[in-house]
This record gives structure tokens, C-alpha cells and sequence, in this order.
């Protein structure tokens, strides 16, 4: 067992109690008022629910228990459950990572939910994609780089917090920028974090504009340099992980139906989608993510689009789930303090959050258009 992962032993009881009596009493709160749980976040964590999946390229990895605790808080809130994915997935950057300066002491803070932080990444992989343009760039400086830009929204990051990012550095005579990608501290000099949005759903997720005015990121925080291998590397498991996002709310949504039977089974049987047909595409999709969690470094083309399309899927019923949801609560699902119209505003998140349906579709067809040729 690895440094990281031996400092909490994996206690899914206790990720469910915190779930079902200290999440579940928060939501609502969360929702309306949009608090961020840092203490039900550091509490996670203490139950080791950030560090089943950090084995490391040459270890032996799993995601599957990473995915249902996610997935568990999900549940109950998709604020949080996202939070736990942006936790998890730094916690996969560096473990990931041959990075040994931050394997020893940063991870240990991160798995055990001491220091909390998000990934950084939505804005370079739209750019990777050519949907944006990259919003940090670099200069080479000894001892590491200068960056300077600013990031729309990184999530679950407070101001003593880390994220993962890229940034470009202009290369002479090449073509093309290099990309680097690094971990950054939120206290470091040059940094300055802002409370900055105004969602429908998920305001209680600690997300945050970062503006970096020549901030200085040593060597020891580097990722990858250049990034497309380690890219390559992390971009199965970056992926896959938000699959527990999905199956939580698709499951809540179930609960949702099944809650109304009795009252108004009568009237719901008329509706085209009953609560057995979503979950027989919910037991599938599970069944062949948590297949996929057992070898998350595999870096075939051909896995990586399975892995695609899993997410596009979780998407797609997460939305649809949460639709038959609302039709099936009626009107009281509809009122303000609603579970139904709540689960709808989130799970539309699942859909837009990066990678997005429309952005995972084009990945979907460059990688099917590429096998083809």
C-alpha cells in the first residue's frame, strides 16, 4: 500500500452516515443559500474516501470505491458529490504524477481531506479541444515558471487550497506552445481567488474565479513538462471518476419515483418511463463503469472511447432520470422546497460540466472517425 492511501482506511459505513445525517440535513441549505460543507468535505476524508484510487501508474488501481462514495454523496447533494470529484481528481493528478516532492507532501494533505482544492482543468481541456483559447500562459524562469491569466471557475477551492492546471509557454522556433501542467497553491504570492457566479443549482461548491499575476510555480509542483503524456495518462481516470456524480443523482431520482407509487401509481403508470425502466439502464451503466474502474491506465484509444461514452451516458440519464422524476412527483415535486425540481437543476450540471454532452460527443466522433480511417 502506498504512502497515501495508508493513512485512512476505507470506511464506507461511515462515508453513508455522514451521507444519509450530515449531508442529507444540509442540503437544502446548501442548495438555497449556497454554503459550501468543508466540514462534511474534511470528514470524507477522515473516513478515506479520496485515497482508494491513488496506487500510481505501476500500482494497483481501482476506482470503484472512489466512484460509490462519490456517487453516495451524490445522492443526497450534487454540490458535494461534485466537490468529492474535485477532490478525488487532484488526488489523481499527482498520484499519477512521477512527481515524488508531491507525492510525500501534498497528497497525504489531500487524501486525508487536511487540504482541500479542485482541478483547474476545464478551461485547457476545452482548449485542447480548440473550443476556447488557453487562459494561463508561462515563461521559463529558474527554478520553475512565471504564469500569469486567470481561470473563470475552479471549484472546491478555499484560500489555502491547491488545483491543477496548464498553461502555455511560447517555445522559439516551434509552431506551437509547449503545455505545461502543474499543481498551484491558492495562498501563493500573485494568486487572488474570488467568489464569482451565480448558478441555477451547485452555488455551495467553493467555486471560484483565480486571477495569477506572475505567480511563480516551482519546478517541485510540475506535473508534466511537457503535459501531453501525463495528458494522456490521467485523461481515462478524469473521466470515469465523474461517473459517480451521474449514478448518485440517477439513483436519488429512482428513490424519487418509487416514493409515489403507492399515492399516485395509479395516475404514473400513463408516463412513458416507470421507475424499473430507468433503473435497468442505471444497473447496466453501473455494472459497466465499475468493469472499466479496475484498469483505469489503460491507454488505448479504444478504451478511452468506452470510457466516453459511459460518461456521455451517465449524462444523458441523470437528465432523463431527473425529468420522469418531476413528471412523477407532480406537483409536489414542483414547489419551491421540492427534491424533484432540485435534482433537475443539478442534474443538467452533469451535462454541462466539463467535459460537456456537446464537448464528449465531438470526442466521441474524432476517436470513432479515427478507428475508421
Amino acid at each position: 500500500m502506498n504512502v497515501a492511501t495508508a493513512l485512512t482506511a476505507y470506511d464506507f459505513d461511515e462515508i453513508d452516515r455522514i451521507s444519509r445525517e450530515d449531508l442529507a440535513a444540509m442540503a437544502r441549505t446548501i442548495d438555497e443559500e449556497r454554503v459550501y460543507a468543508e466540514d462534511i468535505m474534511r470528514a470524507y476524508g477522515k473516513a478515506g474516501a479520496y485515497g482508494t484510487h491513488l496506487g500510481g501508474i505501476d500500482g494497483d488501481v481501482d476506482l470503484s470505491s472512489a466512484v460509490m462514495a462519490m456517487a453516495r454523496a451524490s445522492e443526497e447533494c450534487l454540490s458535494t458529490g461534485f466537490c468529492v470529484w474535485c477532490q478525488d481528481t487532484l488526488a489523481w493528478y499527482i498520484a499519477s504524477s512521477d512527481n515524488g516532492y508531491l507525492k510525500s507532501e501534498i497528497l497525504p494533505k489531500i487524501v486525508a481531506g487536511d487540504s482541500l482544492g479542485g482541478t483547474g482543468m476545464s478551461n485547457p481541456m476545452k482548449a485542447m479541444g480548440e473550443i476556447e483559447k488557453m487562459r494561463l500562459q508561462g515563461e521559463r524562469v529558474a527554478g520553475g515558471y512565471k504564469v500569469k491569466g486567470m481561470l473563470p471557475w475552479v471549484s472546491n477551492l478555499l484560500e489555502d487550497g491547491y488545483f491543477g492546471s496548464m498553461f502555455h509557454v511560447e517555445v522559439e522556433g516551434a509552431d506551437e506552445p509547449k503545455r505545461v501542467m502543474a499543481i498551484f497553491h491558492a495562498a501563493w504570492d500573485g494568486i487572488k481567488i474570488k467568489l464569482d457566479h451565480d448558478f441555477v443549482a451547485m452555488g455551495g461548491t467553493a467555486t471560484v474565479n483565480v486571477q495569477c499575476r506572475d505567480v511563480f510555480v516551482p519546478d517541485e509542483f510540475i506535473l508534466g513538462d511537457p503535459a501531453g503524456e501525463f495528458i494522456q495518462r490521467i485523461r481515462p481516470g478524469f473521466t470515469l471518476l465523474q461517473c459517480g456524480m451521474a449514478a448518485g443523482i440517477i439513483k436519488n431520482c429512482i428513490d424519487l419515483m418509487k416514493q409515489v407509487e403507492g399515492p399516485l401509481g395509479h395516475i404514473n403508470q400513463y408516463l412513458d418511463k416507470q421507475p424499473a425502466d430507468i433503473e435497468a439502464e442505471y444497473n447496466a451503466l453501473v455494472a459497466d463503469v465499475l468493469e472499466m474502474c479496475k484498469t483505469p491506465y489503460d491507454l488505448s484509444d479504444a478504451f478511452y472511447l468506452r470510457v466516453l461514452k459511459a460518461r456521455l451516458k451517465g449524462g444523458e440519464l441523470a437528465m432523463e432520470a431527473a425529468h420522469w422524476a418531476q413528471l412523477h412527483m407532480g406537483a409536489r415535486g414542483y414547489v419551491s422546497r421540492g427534491a424533484a425540481q432540485r435534482r433537475l437543476r443539478e442534474a443538467y450540471f452533469v451535462g454541462i460540466v466539463t467535459p460537456a454532452t456537446k464537448h464528449l460527443k465531438m470526442l466521441i466522433s474524432k476517436l470513432e472517425a479515427a478507428q475508421a480511417a
